[in-house]
């Protein structure tokens, strides 16, 4: 049986609060900077949380005005990452036909959808799927290849990665553009995860809103944003030169069925997910160097994958980071932003801090980075996220020179 391919990390692109750059958005979480305001709100206009909303985004350099109308605003937004990404590649250079694109959202076009009810235009429709992102991103690169949307609550943006390095390893493709994108700051997203007590609705000080595995964290800060990643055969990027931010080097995914919007209590399914991704890396846990969390800042998420590292890796054994601390929770997104910063901080040798902890809970038993990036040597960085609907997910990235 011939070798898979090694899989390369050429490009990244973001749009988010926190940054529209990966340079900036890299810039906010070392130093510590929640990208956070009092935005989410009811459909009378009050305000019911804290969210983390991108402020003076326009579209139109990568879109024209025609464009702009027949898109959502979660799809705006991917189109202008997955170009980015692209231009940090260097370009695309393999025919149209040896390209993909796999895109992952929770919620597709709801922004669309709550403005268009009771009125709907000719493009409503187009607008809502959720596999408009991956149309537009597709049309624009001249994609001919496979083209796909990964629906997974929380896990999309992660599980399009994943699936998308599975493309290159079966030989479908030799360059994908995979990521994931979505913009909830919606009355009816904000009221719903409010009332399930899933989002942060009443603080004192928005911007310490987002604090994951405190003792006295109350919730997610809902956000928006899109993250792309350019994967290409690590031999076809060598032979031309391109600069290498990490490889991919495994994947994992599982459920736990066990409960509609709660993890299993012991982290059985994400344990599962995380060793997964470890074998098909061909890595062992006691090699992981740092783990970017999933860390929601709920309390039954934290629980279960604070207990999921603790039992793989040892109590306090590897040091952990969760950037939903700074920049908000993308849902659909969040996997793909968390793929990009997991990326940085192989080619930075630094796991970020976790902003806002001021007492970790004691029932955390895990070495959750504080106060300042912490050095991180060469070696494999798994990237989790665990979704509603029990959907797990974790990615390994290494260096190009491990």
């Amino acid at each position: 049986m011939s070798r898979r391919p090694a899989v390369a990390v050429t490009g990244l692109g973001v749009r988010c609060a926190a940054g529209a750059t990966p340079a900036a958005l890299w810039e906010s979480l070392v130093e510590c900077r929640p990208a956070t305001s009092l935005h989410a709100f009811d459909d009378e206009g009050t305000v019911v949380g804290p969210a983390s909303a991108m402020t003076g985004f326009d579209p139109t350099g990568y879109l024209s005005p025609k464009e702009v109308r027949r898109t959502d605003r979660s799809v705006q937004m991917a189109v202008c990452a997955a170009a980015d990404a692209v231009e940090d590649a260097g370009g695309i250079h393999v025919p149209p036909g040896r390209r993909a694109v796999v895109t992952g959202t929770g919620y597709g076009g709801v922004t669309s959808q709550e403005n268009g009810i009771g009125h709907p235009d000719v493009l409503y429709a187009p607008r809502l799927m959720h596999n408009a992102g991956a149309y537009w991103i597709s049309a624009g690169l001249r994609v001919t290849g496979p083209s796909l949307t990964i629906s997974t609550a929380c896990a999309s943006g992660t599980h399009a990665v994943g699936e998308a390095m599975q493309m290159i390893r079966a030989g479908c493709a030799d360059v994908v553009v995979a990521g994931g994108h979505e913009s909830p700051l919606t009355p009816t997203t904000a009221l719903a995860f409010g009332r399930a007590g899933a989002m942060v609705t009443e603080c004192e000080d928005p911007a310490a809103a987002s604090r994951p595995f405190d003792v006295g964290r109350r919730g997610f800060v809902l956000a928006e944003g899109a993250a792309f990643l350019v994967l290409e055969r690590l031999d076809l990027a060598r032979a031309r030169g391109a600069r290498i931010h990490a490889v991919l080097t495994g994947y994992g995914r599982n459920s736990d069925a066990h409960h509609l919007t709660a993890p299993h209590p012991d982290g059985a399914g994400a344990r599962a997910c995380m060793e997964q991704a470890l074998a098909d890396a061909g890595t062992t846990a006691g090699a992981v160097t740092h783990v970017n969390a999933h860390g929601t800042g709920t309390e039954l998420n934290d629980l279960a994958e604070a207990r999921a590292i603790a039992a793989l890796f040892g109590p306090a054994a590897v040091p952990v980071t969760a950037p939903k601390s700074v920049t908000g929770h993308g849902l659909g997104a969040a996997g793909a932003l968390e793929a990009v910063i997991t990326a940085l901080s192989v080619r930075e040798g630094l796991a970020p801090p976790t902003a806002s902890l001021t007492r970790l809970d004691p029932r955390c038993a895990i070495d959750v980075v504080t106060a300042g990036p912490r050095k991180i040597s060469d070696g494999p960085v798994v990237s989790n996220s665990f979704a509603f609907g029990g959907h797990n997910a974790c990615l390994v990235f290494d260096s190009p020179h491990a």
